[in-house]
């Protein structure tokens, strides 16, 4: 994700969710794609360079867009104690929007935090520029529910982990 919408500022904000989550003691568990496009183990695939998960957080590998399907994600979360995701990430339009879909189903309130992720300009390809992309997500997901379970949307600095604990 080199060339994603807004990177250093999307990356600051995930550096900030991560460093609050582990002083609050809170799990943080990371996801790594890997498909066709997105060979495991080559360069595009590791985890960004500013960031790198510590000792004992779990590392989900998945190969579809959802991070629940064909994962053990939903064990990880269960050994945690996990009923409330906070998502962050890339692509916005691809694997974010479907592992919120994915959690939600899956009975976990799921929040987005709406500047904590991005995606790369595919206008290309006739989608939207990814800012529009990325506004759309943010509205969309921020009336989310089902019943007994919550989506929302809140920025980075509204996050308040003392509601996330088990």
């Amino acid at each position: 994700m080199s060339h994603a919408y807004r990177r250093r500022e999307v990356l600051d904000a995930v550096n900030m969710l991560i460093k609050r989550a582990r002083d609050a003691h809170l799990p943080v568990v990371w996801v790594r794609h890997s498909d066709q496009d997105l060979v495991a183990g080559s360069e595009g695939w590791q985890i960004v360079a500013e960031r790198a998960p510590t000792p004992g957080e779990a590392i989900v590998e998945k190969s579809y867009r959802d991070a629940f399907e064909g994962t053990d994600l939903e064990q990880v979360l269960s050994q945690l104690g996990v009923g409330r995701l906070i998502v962050t990430g890339a692509q916005t339009d691809m694997c974010v929007r479907s592992t919120l879909h994915g959690a939600i189903v899956r009975g976990y309130d799921a929040t987005l935090v709406s500047d904590a992720h991005t995606t790369e300009d595919m206008t290309q390809t006739g989608a939207p520029p990814a800012e529009a992309v990325i506004r759309h997500t943010n509205l969309y997901w921020s009336k989310q529910k089902a019943p007994g379970r919550l989506g929302g949307v809140m920025e980075c600095e509204d996050v308040d982990f003392a509601l996330c604990g088990s």
